[in-house]
């Protein structure tokens, strides 16, 4: 739930206050080529700002992207899509804005004389990079993108500097004070959590945190009066994008929250219809997810930004930047996980909030409630964390959450749906408020459920629309703009509209007064009809598949000869799970080995760790071996036979890789039958009941898969994988997410399956748990072998020895050991020593000063038991790959 909202303004800065020391580091990844990434302290104005830069491999000039982070967080929290980005040809620039990580300042919501001029300075920096395409001098192609604080922040970029090219904000605001004092109520819940970011250890007692004297004092003011003074309205609004909206003329990709009750659609909305009317390109996509929660669609949507700087900064004009207007659906739940599926809806125009508008009667007679002294209990209806993660399943599950108290809200219900309505857009309803307040206000919170016809109703995405209705002592009539939705009614359904007096979310008055509400005019639902659904029932590939079997079909033909000669078995490795030899790999465009020249050998019996940092060349080891991909160079045998993909020897492996999928309705007994029987394999060759008692589930597998834990997904993962009873069983990062109870069963399990004479190899990064599992190591390093063997050989080569005692011994006794000849310290370690030798480079040197050690602890009388190597596999680990870690 953090946001993220940087700032930008004039272009005079100099770079000579652009001063910093840098340090730079490489981060490895698997596949992909590495990304050089320099950690820099700049000198903007006399406060310092953290900033990363982002490189990959490559000569010549490219575009710039500068990534803003949201409110609350920092520059760490983008790095994983700077690297991304680096990786697609682009140099990356992030930062922590003031106020927040490890930069000095404070919190100015965006305050063009600081926040934005910090972005414009950055700017510069580009400007002077050698790596960084100009297009003229001091001006760099560069283009802005941030969610939340940092998507208002690639917005107050363009307008406020020219040499931004392109921009994609997210999940952000267009006018501040409209997103935080809507029709002036003050949204009290989402400024409170927003103004409790900017407050930590470091301002502790500082009843201000880390905000300027203005923020601060503005918030004190509205949180008292519980609204808004017009000077309140216009620091916010001079802080906000639309203030120089009249000057954003760039390409804008806008991807903004259905669920989020803090930036609503409403603000994209205007910032669609600004930029369009200043003639730039843009394109408009709705998530699911927002501030409330939800899924956020961070793959997709940042993949679409990237074809967007594709297309706008590489002038790529081949680049697919995606339709002009698309918003994801759900459809149903995925069996496999459990989770709401999603569907595209696309137009080739942005439709608006009021396009197809369709209008629905409202029943019902004028009704009298009243808003409560003190405003308590207050009506429920967006929560921020909690209810958008609900309103994510409303439109699939009919899941919701909203409350209203009986006479404290008014009601009118349309007639049931004679067919499905699909809502894109904000509703609108005239009605008339009479309010017996002294002053003749009313301040009302308008919403429209979807009600079935079991009475069971659902609040689309959890939102609500505050309206101030001044001078309506005598009655006043007022069109009630509502939420922006995007939500399908099914037939029999009814729509309900609701107005209460109170919400949980918002400050209303405390002084009691009776409101009157009547319906004067239909309820006019928009329908959006240029936007369609991608049909979720016979998608395109489905009639390409007689043409696809065709193909396979030659395929298999002209490939049958070569098929033929695989290499014939080995007899003599017939009882060898497995060998692997000469083992190499290199994934198209990649410039270096993903595994080179690797071999080594693992025995009936044995668990085998295969350990390695980041890029190390594990996962590719392990497709090649399952047959997922082939190898450059090399050979793969198990059980003497060569491993090609489909090879029938496979029949003997079983494999585990996380996010195994269930059906989750399904017992876990039920999932295991159903996999079984897709293998095509005769049900008595499951050995499912053996299965089961190694991986322990008990009574649990008559329970839905719903209702399992991690720990129990995990071994159910795990019974599936060991279906058949396979020879060879690889284990890909399997105690993933559990907690140390279910990380110690998942051990046993592995070292039971082995006992029974059977193999396992498994990857992990847990090397404390490797240690206590495993038999043997296989050790990677940079896609090449580094060490193999048994875990105590790679472990008991250390210089530090472990000198077990029969009884303790005293502080000088210890202090006189420390002192000895070739000694270079001695510490107690429960009853026992820890001595480290300090003349041990090679195993002879370790043998022989062993040995000098003995007969000097027999001479000193320390009631010795025995002595030995003692180093930790993660000591060993470390010393092994050196500065790959």
């Amino acid at each position: 739930m953090r946001l993220r909202i940087p700032r930008w303004a004039a272009v005079t800065a100099a770079l000579a206050v652009l001063a910093g020391a840098g340090t730079w580091t490489a981060a490895a990844l698997d596949d992909p080529p590495p990304v050089q990434r320099e950690d820099r302290a700049l000198d903007l104005d006399g406060v310092r700002i953290d900033t990363s830069y982002f490189t990959a491999e490559g000569t010549g000039r490219r575009p710039a992207v500068l990534l803003a982070h949201g409110f609350g967080g920092s520059k760490d929290d983008v790095r994983p899509q700077a690297e991304r980005l680096a990786r697609d040809g682009y140099a990356v620039l992030t930062w922590s804005a003031r106020g927040f990580g490890a930069s000095g300042g404070q919190i100015g919501l965006n305050d063009p004389a600081h926040e934005v001029k910090d972005v414009r300075k950055l700017i510069d920096w580009l400007a002077a990079r050698p790596e960084v395409l100009l297009d003229k001098a001091g001006d760099p192609r560069v283009g802005v993108t941030g969610a939340s604080y940092g998507g208002a922040i690639s917005l107050l970029a363009a307008g406020n500097d020219p040499r931004v090219d392109a921009i994609a904000p997210q999940i952000t605001y267009w006018n501040l004070a409209d997103a935080l004092l809507p029709d002036g109520v003050y949204k009290k819940l989402w400024a409170g959590i927003l103004f409790s970011m900017g407050t930590d250890a470091r301002t502790e007692g500082d009843a201000c945190g880390r905000f300027t004297p203005e923020i601060c004092a503005l918030r004190e003011r509205v949180a008292v009066a519980a609204r808004p003074a017009p000077a309140d309205r216009a620091l916010l609004e001079a802080r906000s994008p639309s203030a120089v909206g009249d000057r954003v003329k760039v390409p804008t990709l806008i991807v903004q929250g259905r669920n989020d009750s803090l930036f609503t659609l409403g603000q994209a909305d205007a910032m669609a219809r600004a930029l369009t009317a200043n003639g730039a390109p843009v394109a408009v996509d709705w998530t699911v997810g927002g501030h409330d929660g939800g899924d956020r669609e961070t793959g997709r949507v940042e993949a679409r930004i990237g074809t967007w700087f594709d297309r706008w900064l590489k002038k790529d004009a081949s680049a697919d930047t995606g339709p002009a207007f698309r918003v994801s659906r759900t459809g149903g739940v995925d069996s496999t996980d459990g989770r709401a599926t999603l569907r595209a809806a696309t137009a080739d125009r942005y439709p608006g909030l009021t396009d197809g508008a369709r209008d629905l009667a409202l029943t019902g007679r004028p009704q009298r409630f009243t808003n409560p002294p003190g405003a308590a209990p207050p009506a429920v209806s967006a929560v921020p964390g909690l209810g958008g993660g609900l309103a994510g399943l409303s439109s699939s599950l009919g899941v919701g959450l909203a409350l209203d108290f009986p006479g404290q809200h008014a009601r009118f219900d349309t007639a049931p749906l004679s067919a499905p309505l699909r809502i894109t857009g904000t509703p609108t309803v005239r009605v008339r408020v009479a309010s017996t307040a002294p002053d003749g206000s009313a301040v009302l919170f308008a919403k429209v459920y979807d009600v079935g016809p079991d009475g069971r109703q659902v609040l689309p995405a959890q939102l609500v629309a505050p309206v101030r209705v001044e001078d309506a002592g005598k009655g006043r009539p007022v069109t009630l703009t509502l939420p922006a939705i995007d939500h399908e009614v099914e037939a029999g359904h009814r729509l309900r509209l609701v107005l209460s007096a109170t919400d949980l979310g918002y400050a209303s008055p405390t002084a009691t007064a009776g409101y009157t509400v009547t319906a004067e005019g239909p309820l006019a639902v928009p329908t959006a009809p240029a936007v369609t659904t991608r049909a979720a029932g016979l998608p395109r590939w489905v009639w390409l598949l007689p043409l696809l079997a065709l193909g396979v079909s030659a395929a298999l033909l002209l490939t049958g000869r070569r098929r033929t000669a695989t290499p014939p078995p080995d007899p003599a490795l017939t009882a060898v799970p497995l060998q692997i030899t000469g083992l190499s790999k290199k994934y198209r465009g990649g410039e270096r080995y993903s595994v080179r020249d690797l071999s080594f050998r693992v025995e009936q019996g044995q668990v085998l760790g295969l350990l390695g940092p980041n890029g190390a060349g594990k996962t590719t080891t392990l497709r090649m071996l399952m047959g997922l991909i082939t190898p450059d160079e090399g050979e793969i045998r198990v059980f003497g036979q060569a491993i090609r993909p489909g090879a029938p020897v496979l029949s003997r492996v079983g494999s585990f890789v996380e996010g195994a999928g269930f059906l989750p309705h399904l017992t876990g007994r039920e999932n295991l039958e159903l996999y079984w029987k897709a293998t095509g394999r005769p049900a008595g060759d499951a050995h499912l009941d053996e299965a089961l008692r190694i991986a322990n589930l008990g009574g649990a597998l008559q329970r839905a898969v719903r209702t399992y834990s991690q720990g129990m997904r995990q071994r159910l993962a795990l019974a599936q994988a060991m279906l058949g009873l396979p020879d060879l069983l690889i284990l890909d990062e399997p105690t993933n997410g559990l907690d140390p109870p279910q990380i110690r069963e998942m051990r046993e399990v592995m070292i039971r399956y082995a006992a029974g004479g059977r193999t396992v190899i498994v990857s992990s990064h847990l090397l404390a748990e490797v240690e206590q599992s495993c038999t043997h190591l296989v050790v990677m390093d940079r896609g090449r072998l580094v060490q193999a063997g048994p875990v105590e050989e790679i472990t008991g080569s250390g210089d530090t020895l472990l000198v077990t005692l029969a009884a303790p011994v005293p502080d000088a006794l210890v202090e006189k050991v420390a002192a000895l000849p070739g000694v270079d310290s001695a510490v107690r370690a429960d009853d026992a020593l820890l001595v480290r030798l300090d003349t041990a480079d090679t195993a002879a040197d370790i043998a022989a000063g062993t040995t000098a050690l003995i007969g000097e602890l027999v001479r000193l009388d320390v009631p010795l038991t025995g002595v030995g190597p003692h180093r930790r596999l993660e000591d060993a680990f470390l010393t092994l790959i050196g500065g790959s870690a």
